[in-house]
């Protein structure tokens, strides 16, 4: 029987690193009845954090997929990373996903991870709920948090659910439960039951006052968004708990506002009420818009899938998974039906495809008895099959072609060379880092044969050595690793316009060109190379040599720049005239003409060597904040900003990623294992001279 699209959800958790994701889902999975036993991050046990390196880190690196029931829902849930690195992880759930639960620690409050997975939700206009996590931690503030996602996040928060004190056991008002404005009911849990109890009782007396103020500002919003709330209210008349739900829900959806709840992942405490949440405010697939995309055979031509089970197929893969058995690719289904034993199309490769087996998913691996026949739009599955598709890439109907945007990830910033320790080994590593290339989009690998080594990149330096130790321990690879590097750029100082030329004779001929270009650079360092064609209507160049000019200037653009071949980016080249002969001024002329242009020209205008820089955020007592200030200024850090969050101190600052290799450790020693850091790519600036000379010749 066909699933009721109107109750699937497909959600994902999102947050900076250790807030508390993994924790939520575990606790989902346990309270819905899906497991038996709660599984603990700091023990290794959790369903989703399957893989070695996982359990030993006590962090997510790979997103992870369970389903669960929760009362007439079906929830398909995305476990995803928090640690910069592992960004890639996010972007791909967010792309295929429905809503999202956004998590924030009560001590730690909105951090700079947090700010940038609101950005990714933001780009895909992913309707959320927040789910304040640890408010039975030392230094817990509710109040502080929801104060911090309007300002810092342009979000517009509305408190579905209130604390009933803050911080562990000790202190004089700990948190034990937490108010629903919206019954205006006190819940608490019983913790010999791990949460799966609740007790609903009244308000108490000391306790009405605080949360009467804080549902007349949840109803303050919900006049704005339902008018019949708003009528019913002029009337003086009592307003039903379906109007609210109905006028909080249309609100999330429309992403105007985004419903809080709170308590404590850890014991159980608040997280019944945030999947109910999941049910009541966050979009079924039929809520959201009708997937976009464009006929592979008439690009202009748009295209739209309807999330119906009778509209031809569509599907888009955003995550592979490679094994022996056959590589395991997830497919978010957007319309239509797909059937075990059937051919599908991939119009991105032009390819078509066989799908053999179709499962459901648990963590990383296929659920166990859970091969199904078909799986109907709205839904998330697994398929055992396919050999061109890669993530990113759409499947759809063979008669009924669609091809949906694709998924972009962020450049690589972080490099290794690594070569095999014999020869026995080469092959073996090369079949091993294809393997990874088709499971991580933001992992590179290119062989170096001047050098006869591999260069591997990444997102930062904890992505590598999560790749190194895969190498060593999970394959049994002997490689030699050298020292990580920077991924520089290069780009030009100022303008330039030259004269490209060529005037050689070959064999009896006399070839002749001039190319006369102009370069500069774009306002942004990091934006592409762009190249124009400006040259006058009169000048009477052949379209096929035009052609070739203009095709030679791209090329040169996409092998490098002139100080060590990093790749280019900044510059703007505008053809602005040529001059050709009766004879000799050919398609080969005019490219070397160009090449010449493309040389001179960034010589002329003065090549820079571009750096990446990262966004730093440190937390840390006041007691430290000096010596912290300090190390950061020696590494040629810029402070952007400092600010108090209770206790601690938050420090923003913008450093060169050459600078700040190992730095997690050293602002550990610096505040006595009191402060910590997050960093992520904030964009490239001019790198100091003496860096640019060392990579001359």
């Amino acid at each position: 029987m066909a699933a009721d699209i109107s109750k699937i959800r497909n959600i994902g958790i999102i947050a900076h690193i250790d807030a508390g994701k993994t924790t939520v889902t575990e606790r989902m999975l346990y309270l819905s009845g899906a497991k038996h036993r709660v599984g603990r991050v700091d023990h290794g046990t959790t369903d989703t954090d399957d893989d070695p390196e996982e359990q030993e880190r006590g962090i997510t690196i790979f997103s992870a997929c369970v389903k669960y029931a929760w009362g007439d829902y079906n929830i398909n849930l995305l476990d995803t990373p928090g640690h910069v690195d592992f960004t890639a992880e996010v972007e791909r759930c967010l792309r295929v996903l429905d809503g999202a639960v956004v998590v924030f620690s009560a001590r730690e409050g909105v951090e700079a991870q947090s700010e940038t997975v609101w950005r990714q939700a933001d780009r895909y206009e992913v309707p959320r709920i927040v789910f304040i996590n640890k408010m039975d931690r030392e230094g817990a503030s509710f109040e502080t948090v929801f104060n911090d996602i309007g300002p810092r996040l342009g979000g517009r928060p509305v408190a579905v659910e209130l604390p009933v004190g803050e911080g562990p056991a000790h202190v004089d008002n700990p948190f034990r439960g937490v108010i629903d404005l919206v019954d205006m009911k006190l819940l608490q849990f019983d913790p010999e039951t791990e949460g799966k109890q609740i007790t609903e009782t009244e308000l108490p007396a000391e306790l009405a006052d605080d949360a009467a103020i804080w549902r007349e500002q949840m109803m303050e919003a919900v006049y704005e968004i339902s008018e019949e709330a708003m009528a019913l209210a002029m009337e003086e008349k009592e307003i039903p708990r379906e109007v609210i739900l109905a006028a909080l829900r249309h609100g999330c959806l429309e992403r105007i506002i985004q419903p809080v709840f709170c308590g404590s992942a850890l014991h159980g405490i608040g997280v019944q009420p945030l999947m109910t949440g999941v049910g009541n405010f966050l979009p079924s697939p039929l809520d959201r818009p009708p997937v976009e995309g464009h006929d592979p055979k008439k690009p202009d031509q748009t295209l739209s899938r309807n999330p119906d089970p009778k509209e031809p197929f569509c599907g888009l893969v955003f995550k592979i998974l490679p094994a022996k058995t056959g590589d395991n690719y997830w497919i978010r289904i957007y319309s239509g039906e797909l059937k075990q034993n059937s051919r599908v199309q991939c119009p991105n490769r032009d390819k078509k495809e066989n799908i053999a087996q179709i499962w459901q998913i648990h963590a990383s691996k296929k659920e166990r008895d859970g091969q199904v026949d078909s799986v109907g739009a709205g839904d998330i599955c697994c398929v055992i099959g396919p050999r061109f598709a890669i993530t990113g890439d759409t499947v759809c109907d063979t008669k009924e072609t669609i091809e949906l945007p694709s998924i972009k990830f962020a450049e690589t910033v972080l490099s290794m060379a690594i070569e095999p320790e014999s020869t026995a080994d080469r092959k073996k590593l090369e079949e091993t880092l294809d393997m990874l290339r088709r499971q991580d989009p933001t992992f590179r690998a290119i062989d170096n044969e001047e050098i006869g080594q591999t260069i591997i990149s990444g997102m930062g330096e904890l992505h590598l050595e999560v790749i190194q130790h895969r190498l060593t321990r999970d394959f049994g690879l002997n490689v030699k690793f050298y020292k990580p590097r920077v991924n520089y750029r290069e780009t030009i100082g100022g303008k330039a316009e030259i004269v490209g030329q060529c005037n050689r004779v070959v064999g009896s001929t006399q070839m002749f060109a001039r190319l006369k270009v102009k370069i500069s650079p774009t306002e942004t360092p990091s934006d592409p190379v762009v190249v124009f064609d400006r040259l006058p209507p009169d000048v009477g160049l052949p379209n096929a040599v035009r052609s070739a000019a203009i095709e030679e200037l791209r090329d040169r653009a996409e092998g490098g720049g002139m100080i060590a071949g990093f790749p280019l980016s900044g510059v703007r080249i505008d053809v602005l005239d040529a001059e050709m002969a009766e004879e000799g001024s050919d398609e080969v002329a005019f490219r070397i003409a160009a090449g010449d242009a493309f040389e001179s020209g960034l010589q002329a205008a003065g090549p820079v060597l571009l750096e990446p820089v990262m966004r730093v955020e440190v937390t840390t007592p006041e007691d430290y904040m000096g010596e912290i200030v300090g190390d950061l200024q020696q590494r040629r850090a810029i402070i952007a900003s400092t600010e108090s969050r209770g206790a601690m101190t938050v420090i923003t600052a913008h450093a060169p990623l050459k600078e700040m290799f190992g730095y997690s450790g050293a602002v550990r020693s610096l505040s006595q294992g009191r402060a910590g850091s997050s960093m992520e790519p904030y964009g490239y600036q001019a790198a100091p001279q003496e860096d640019a000379d060392s990579f001359q010749y």
